[in-house]
């Protein structure tokens, strides 16, 4: 089946957009709900180990953003998953119905409003959902109309949502590198990966190690941490994907954009230099390149070690 859709263009490009709308529509829920979830778990974890302590200070702020954000609550203590409660409106709090969810055309149709209450809803929902599919379709064209490419959406899709939770909220969630980078190990293993296992296995070690090794010289350096370990694993991750020989220019790259970007946030947008600027956008960025263009880094690599 998957090999007659791939043979055949107008069965697989309607393929490859419709189902990355949806996914980013579901990317849209990660994105907001899912720190929402952690910090949920956090609190319950200090409630239980600190129990007077949360009594005298409350039960915390709320962390939604009402008017801005579709699954907003606008309520406090309520708990929360990816599936409820039910996306609605953080104004009148209607349920969003499924003719008004459709990626990007509801948003389209409804001018960015909510039925009911005329309440804006955040262009941040099909701008998501339409990135999402420009990005699966590019990968496509780029790595070949093959199993493989097909195999290498997911990596796409959860570097995606990788990057917009860590620019919002300097997290990387364990939820989602770990099973990202053991994704990238079994598609090794079953051959459907971009490298073979031994280079998969390799780079997992190789991209967690490396990170690990800076973060732990720069503490003892400065007395400061220098990212967060969530950037360690996110690199293992991609290690895990792409091999080993890719990490010098995944590390290179990100680390020049990262660079370039922080020094311009600095003198142009006056940004504290002591609040840490996210390091996992870049890293994902550069794992992108890397998945696209990995043979073309690597001789451009390897000539720049020859000078």
């Amino acid at each position: 089946m998957i090999q007659i859709i791939l043979s055949t263009p107008w069965l697989l490009w309607p393929a490859v957009v419709g189902v990355s709308l949806c996914v980013g529509s579901f990317l849209n829920v990660v994105i907001l709900r899912l720190p929402r979830m952690m910090e949920q778990a956090w609190r319950q974890e200090c409630e239980a180990l600190f129990p007077e302590a949360l009594g005298r200070s409350g039960q915390g702020r709320d962390s939604g953003q009402p008017g801005t954000e579709q699954d907003t609550d606008r309520g406090h203590g309520r708990s929360y998953g990816l599936s409820y409660p039910r996306s609605h409106c953080p104004e009148c709090g209607n349920t969003i119905r499924a003719i008004d969810n459709i990626p990007v055309l509801s948003w389209l149709f409804l001018r960015g409003r909510c039925r009911n209450c005329g309440t804006g809803i955040s262009a941040r929902y099909p701008a998501i959902e339409a990135l999402t599919a420009v990005l699966s379709v590019l990968t496509v064209l780029i790595l070949g109309t093959s199993v493989e490419a097909l195999i290498a959406l997911p990596l796409v899709w959860a570097l995606l949502a990788l990057t917009v939770i860590d620019l919002e909220t300097t997290l990387l969630p364990d939820s989602i590198t770990l099973p990202l980078l053991w994704a990238g190990l079994v598609a090794s293993a079953l051959g459907l990966g971009q490298v073979g296992l031994e280079a998969a296995f390799w780079g997992a070690v190789a991209g967690y190690l490396s990170l690990w090794s800076v973060y732990h010289l720069f503490r003892l350096l400065t007395g400061k941490e220098g990212m967060g370990h969530g950037d360690f694993k996110l690199l293992a991750a991609l290690g895990a994907w792409l091999g080993w020989t890719m990490l010098p220019a995944i590390i290179l790259l990100s680390s020049l954009v990262g660079a370039v970007v922080g020094i311009a946030m600095i003198a142009i947008r006056g940004h504290n230099r002591n609040i840490p600027i996210p390091f996992g956008p870049y890293l994902a960025a550069a794992g992108v390149i890397a998945l696209w263009y990995g043979p073309e880094l690597l001789d451009l690599w390897l000539s720049l070690m020859r000078v």
